[in-house]
């Protein structure tokens, strides 16, 4: 009878321990979601962006604070905090901090027309679109800096950020890379007017504006060149699932409602939340 007893508390014991074994894979299943979790505890939903961008994410003013922080990507993601009931507060910083903030915590997420490709993929979730848009070049006037082809990148000097997949294009193609910290449009644009550079490679729309801006400097968009078709994401930690979901669902609402376009209209004067119409020349060979 004693062995019998002994057999049944080793069998509830081992059957404890299995149900707790389960427990904790949940509970490392739900890990992943800690993040969403701190988020709706704090109540706040903290967000990396340059500020630099226009008119993607930029200062409207001369004052450089929250209130003034504008663009289509910062109040795309306002309206998404919006609507899941969160204050928003914003980390400034330059593209190549973003997603190591992001991955240790110092942001929550980061929307920088950031491009979700594989190798991003691997260590971060991203949200659904929530611009569509293609890459072109920004030149000289007088000679399209000598650039007519992709393969003219060779040998030139492309200005962009060390980490984008503009400066990867620039690279696969032969350029040499100058790098830039937080720099303003004017920054770059500047040096490919005066000769330091020789091209930008960029979106189409960021592009449109930035040498709007800016009548005096000798630049102008390629006139031949649009090519590489591009989606942007919201950068959201690995394996958030639950932030991804509501932040996706948020975008999903903004996109059957028409928020999405009227932001895009309002900001580029077309509607950049919609795929581009025209034939975009797709680029082989580039290992994003």
């Amino acid at each position: 009878m004693k062995h019998l007893i002994y057999l049944l508390l080793a069998v509830t014991v081992v059957l404890a321990a299995c149900g707790s074994s389960g427990s904790q894979d949940d509970a490392g299943g739900n890990s992943q979601d800690e993040r969403w979790a701190d988020v709706q505890q704090s109540g706040e939903l903290v967000v990396a962006t340059s500020g630099t961008l226009f008119p993607a994410s930029y200062y409207e003013g001369e004052e450089e604070n929250q209130d003034n922080l504008t663009g289509y990507n910062v109040e795309v993601i306002r309206e998404v905090a919006e609507r899941l009931d969160l204050d928003i507060s914003f980390e400034i910083m330059g593209v190549d901090s973003m997603l190591t903030a992001v991955k240790n915590g110092r942001a929550d997420v980061a929307i920088n027309d950031i491009e979700p490709t594989d190798t991003r993929k691997e260590e971060f979730n991203f949200s659904d679109p929530y611009k569509y848009s293609y890459t072109t070049m920004v030149v000289r006037k007088e000679d399209n800096s000598g650039i007519e082809s992709l393969e003219d990148l060779e040998g030139k000097k492309a200005g962009g950020g060390a980490t984008t997949v503009y400066s990867q294009i620039a690279e696969h193609y032969g350029a040499e890379v100058v790098t830039y910290g937080n720099a303003p449009n004017e920054a770059y644009l500047t040096d490919v007017h005066n000769g330091r550079t020789d091209v930008v490679i960029n979106d189409y729309y960021l592009q449109k504006f930035g040498i709007a801006e800016f009548p005096e400097l000798d630049i102008h968009l390629h006139p031949d060149l649009r090519f590489r078709p591009t989606e942007q994401a919201i950068v959201i930690p690995k394996g958030a699932e639950a932030m991804t979901e509501k932040i996706n669902d948020a975008l999903k609402e903004m996109r059957q409602d028409g928020t999405l376009s009227e932001l895009a209209i309002e900001f580029f004067e077309e509607d950049a939340s919609q795929k581009p119409d025209e034939e975009i020349e797709e680029v082989e060979g580039l290992d994003l």
